[in-house]
């Protein structure tokens, strides 16, 4: 069944929104901040894996690193044009608009978590193969994995950061959804050198989203969204970074 991907996904962020609803009422409040924090340290290690992994090889007895012009170019226009554009403002808005319309308008925390919880799981190679994947050939496998660990994720942040967190199961299904009945036009674009650009620059601002849970906000993630974009395009210039 070609969409049950999306589905399987929408529905274990939710779910682990309802479990840290629940289980973070049990914590303290300095317990909750450990928690979040703890949370943001994990999202950092993942993010620098990929990073390196995109960015690091092995000559001959060496390891070398590579693409840092790629990364600069990617980060510094993307972040340029979000912010022309106001991506994290629209986030922000659309985040206020949920929480009037669910009756969470005492939650001062929503706001924050449903921005930070959407750009963690909705960023990221897994989201856009998966998708094309489940598009194409039906094949969810991808993204019942990536179900999972958005599982564990949102469970977590919703235990310190609230319930907001759990409805970033929105963005996720309007994304998935969108790229997954957009498959067969998207997939010829999504070449091995345009996954890999995009696994690297989704990982570096998969590495900003955990600066903000262990520090507080002090980067406009949503603004650097662009940069996912630009790195598809680095694939086909024609010369290597």
């Amino acid at each position: 069944m070609i969409g049950l991907g999306t589905i399987i996904n929408t529905v274990a962020i939710v779910l682990g929104g309802v479990i840290g609803h629940f289980t973070g009422k049990l914590f303290r409040q300095d317990q909750q901040t450990a928690i979040n924090k703890a949370c943001g340290i994990s999202v950092l290690f993942i993010a620098i894996a990929g990073a390196m992994q995109g960015m690091m090889k092995i000559d001959g007895d060496a390891l070398v690193s590579g693409k840092s012009m790629l990364v600069v170019l990617c980060i510094a226009i993307g972040t340029i044009v979000g912010e022309l554009i106001g991506i994290e403002d629209g986030f922000e808005r659309f985040g206020e608009w949920l929480k009037m319309k669910t009756g969470n308008g005492g939650d001062k925390q929503f706001v924050g978590a449903f921005v930070t919880a959407s750009l963690t799981v909705c960023i990221g190679a897994m989201t856009i193969v998966g998708a094309i994947q489940d598009g194409i050939m039906g094949d969810y496998s991808t993204l019942a994995v990536k179900s999972v660990l958005d599982f564990i994720i949102i469970a977590v942040m919703t235990s310190s950061l609230g319930k907001g967190c759990a409805f970033s199961a929105i963005p996720v299904f309007a994304i998935e959804g969108m790229i997954t009945v957009l498959a067969r036009l998207v997939a010829p674009i999504m070449t091995e050198s345009a996954i890999a650009y995009l696994s690297l620059i989704g990982s570096i601002l998969i590495f900003c989203v955990g600066l903000n849970l262990v520090w507080g906000k002090t980067l406009r993630v949503a603004n650097m969204l662009p940069s996912l974009v630009l790195a598809v395009i680095a694939a086909y210039l024609p010369w290597s970074f």
